[in-house]
């Protein structure tokens, strides 16, 4: 009704084809009222008598269906839409604003941000964990910065898709400034190099604890383990067999390398005999291949 409120008309009625009713009588209480007594009504007849009543402007909602921001113009008779049309002629700031709030009701991480954002994302959801005066990249951080951070970046996006094309690591590094951009690859670095002379990548999915994933033989040699955050931070060694799987996590390889160590050599030798299992680890030659066959 026009009021917002529902009423419910019996399909089998004869009024049940009308475009509007006049209704005269409810019966029952809201929201389940049924129309009693009513009399038909044709657009026309309402545009005449309510005339004064009707308004017409533009509406800016968020479609579903389309998973885009649309622009409807409405002719409205309080809760009635009379009249509808899509339409293109809006202010972007409401456009953006549409999609802002779409975004804040799915949540931060439903975007669809590329894999080397969600890498910076978590770089600095790291260096954060340790400095609180770098910027907080949680979800609820970034959900009520999002005007700071996001809006900026929504000039001409309208729908879902769009947003899959924005440069998503750029977006994110706006929020730190220039000399925090450069600090970031000292503090956090995306990879690591190992005395194999591998480079190998650093997995920071929890921000208390980074993750290198090597092959053990690729760090024969290395006495201590590798730090970060300017040597306050240990890096979680995730250490691999020669098929990958994970034979050690420690934070103490030199300990590892004093004790753990005899025992993974006894048991991986006779595994993988083609492999070098050095007696002194830290003396070895760090390798990420196998012995030539027949050697």
């Amino acid at each position: 009704m026009r009021s917002g409120t529902g009423a419910a008309l019996a399909r089998t009625d004869a009024l049940s084809a009308a475009p509007y009713l006049a209704i005269a009588e409810l019966e029952g209480v809201p929201p389940e009222y049924r129309i009693a007594r009513a009399a038909p009504l044709s657009l026309d007849e309402v545009r005449e008598v309510f005339a004064s009543d009707i308004v017409t402007g533009t509406h800016v909602e968020w479609h579903e269906p389309s998973r885009s921001v649309r622009a409807y113009r409405r002719a409205m008779l309080g809760a009635l839409v009379l009249d509808e049309h899509i339409t293109r002629d809006v202010d972007g700031t409401r456009v953006t604003e549409t999609l802002l709030a779409q975004i804040t009701r799915e949540g931060v991480d439903a975007l669809p941000i590329s894999d080397a954002a969600r890498r910076t994302r978590e770089r600095l959801a790291f260096v954060h964990a340790h400095d609180n005066t770098w910027p907080d990249v949680r979800s609820t951080a970034l959900t009520v910065s999002m005007h700071e951070w996001l809006a900026p970046h929504l000039d001409g996006v309208r729908s879902w898709s769009q947003l899959e094309s924005l440069p998503w690591n750029d977006v994110l590094l706006s929020l730190v400034s220039w000399e925090q951009r450069r600090a970031l690859d000292r503090l956090a670095p995306t990879h690591l190099d190992v005395p194999s002379g591998s480079r190998i990548a650093l997995d920071y999915s929890d921000a208390s604890a980074p993750v290198l994933a090597v092959k053990l033989q690729e760090v024969f040699g290395w006495n201590t383990t590798p730090m970060l955050c300017d040597g306050s931070v240990p890096i979680t060694l995730h250490l691999l067999s020669p098929a990958q799987r994970p034979v050690q996590v420690t934070r103490d390889l030199a300990g590892f390398w004093r004790s753990s160590y005899f025992d993974v050599r006894k048991e991986l030798r006779g595994r993988y005999p083609r492999h070098p299992w050095p007696e002194d680890p830290l003396t070895a030659t760090a390798t990420r291949r196998a012995k030539p066959r027949g050697t």
